[in-house]
């Protein structure tokens, strides 16, 4: 069986769009891959954390992951921080790659570019998540159509590794999810869905009250006209809208046109609403039981045995490779 490894950051409570756009599609997943899932903290400390809410926020994350219906019999889980391999390999891939090639990543140009005071690791991250990848051979890489640039990075530092040193890493493919990749913030339908955003009404995190939920899709931007029809470019706001409803439920866009046809925003919306709360409401269900229990605790000292042996092995061959240590 193919294998797929990927994690979401720890740095702020789960969005809507972290579900539709990542974790529904790992669930997916794991029927057809041998999934590895991790929770990247240390990639959330690129920036300032406070020490107690990151520590929350990673079970958090693992609770979520689990609630939404991860298989923890088909899934290895694990934290980052846990497997010393990460920043072994991590520092290793700085060291096969160029100041030109990660100064070009969005993510550090953006931040650059608007004089912000950035640590190192915001221009060395990109060897780490490399590392989070090639680590465990990994075939395939599930991301949004925002984030192929990580993946070519990824596939390149793994190529120059090999051509320099004989074939050792898999160069992995990025798998893009045709629907639900990308959810669009509910008040500026033309940027990505984000919690980092001013106002709260933008985004639905997993842990919002239910009564909070309706209202935001409620209030939700759309767009001139009253016509309940998917058109990215003249109609973004619908159209978030209408790739939210269909992800959820199953039913395809020209479903849902021709279910809305002629009934206009209010009701379209309204039922929407009504449908992410059913959904959201049973992930916060099973979300409660997961994050008291003492399960979570168990699935991930598993994960973390299961990702140590493999990340072990590769990184004393990696370090071999590079003449590190001494001959044995």
């Amino acid at each position: 069986m193919k294998r797929m490894v990927s994690g979401i950051k720890p740095t702020g409570e789960l969005t809507l769009g972290n579900y539709l756009g990542a974790i529904r599609n790992f669930v997916k997943f794991q029927d057809e891959y041998e999934m590895f899932v991790f929770i990247a903290d240390l990639h959330a400390l690129t920036t300032q954390q406070d020490r107690a809410q990151l520590r929350r926020r990673i079970k958090d994350v693992a609770a979520f992951y689990l609630a939404c219906g991860l298989d923890k019999e088909r899934v290895t889980l694990y934290i980052q921080s846990e497997i010393p391999a990460h920043s072994q390999l991590g520092y290793l891939l700085e060291c096969t790659s160029y100041m030109g090639e990660l100064s070009r990543m969005t993510q550090y140009k953006d931040k650059a570019a608007k004089g912000e005071s950035l640590h190192v690791s915001m221009f060395t991250y990109p060897a780490l998540m490399a590392a989070d990848i090639i680590l465990y051979d990994a075939d395939y890489v599930p991301v949004g159509d925002d984030q192929k640039q990580h993946v070519e990075l990824t596939r390149n530092v793994a190529e120059r590794f090999n051509s320099r040193h004989g074939d050792f890493f898999t160069v992995p493919e990025p798998v893009i999810p045709k629907a639900g990749a990308r959810i669009m913030d509910l008040q500026d339908p033309t940027k990505k869905m984000s919690k980092s955003d001013d106002s709260d009404k933008g985004y639905i995190l997993l842990s919002d009250d239910l009564a909070r939920i309706k209202n935001k899709i409620k209030s939700a931007m759309t767009d001139s006209g009253s016509e309940v029809k998917y058109d990215k470019e003249n109609k973004p706001g619908i159209s978030n809208l209408l790739t939210i409803y269909s992800v959820i439920s199953g039913l395809s866009i020209e479903e849902l046109e021709a279910k809305y046809e002629g009934t206009g925003y209010g009701v379209f919306k309204s039922d929407l609403a009504e449908v992410v709360c059913d959904h959201i409401g049973g992930i916060q269900e099973k979300y409660n039981e997961i994050i008291k229990s003492k399960e979570l605790d168990e699935i991930l000292d598993h994960g973390r045995e299961v990702a140590s042996k493999i990340a072990y092995k590769k990184i004393m061959k990696a370090n071999h490779k590079l003449g590190l240590g001494r001959k044995r």
